[in-house]
């Protein structure tokens, strides 16, 4: 069982121990809902795996707000001010698991369902000219 995990979310790398709370810039995800973030990095109990074959699964919270930046610019002598402000939107996710094993990759759809089309691009008959 892993003590920490590095994930990746929107662009960004992140370490997480179980039951942390974080600021993230915001995410698809709707409130409550889960997700499984990219997992770069899993150690802990001095072992470390770098390509870790476990799943680290996020819960969003909330999506909020980011305190005001305000942005003042100014020209001496001129007269020159302008004032601008900015607010990030962020969302708060919680980090319920590490380590619960990732599910079987997704089967792919048989082939058999292609063949039955191109089938229908065969000419139905062929005749020459000797036959007719």
């Amino acid at each position: 069982m892993s003590n920490y995990a590095i994930i990746s979310v929107g662009g960004k790398q992140y370490r997480v121990r179980e039951g942390e709370k974080l600021l993230v810039d915001r995410l698809k995800t709707d409130e409550g809902k889960t997700f499984h973030p990219d997992i770069l990095f899993a150690g802990g109990d001095g072992k470390a795996d770098l390509e870790p074959k476990i799943q680290v699964t996020a819960k969003v919270l909330g999506h909020v707000k980011g305190e005001k930046i305000r942005i003042g610019k100014y020209r001496r002598r001129t007269g020159y001010r302008r004032h601008n402000g900015y607010r990030s939107s962020l969302s708060q996710i919680e980090i319920t698991a590490i380590g619960a094993k990732r599910s079987a990759a997704a089967k792919k759809p048989a082939a058999t369902a292609k063949e039955p089309a191109a089938a229908a691009k065969k000419p139905a008959s062929t005749t020459t000219k000797e036959e007719s």
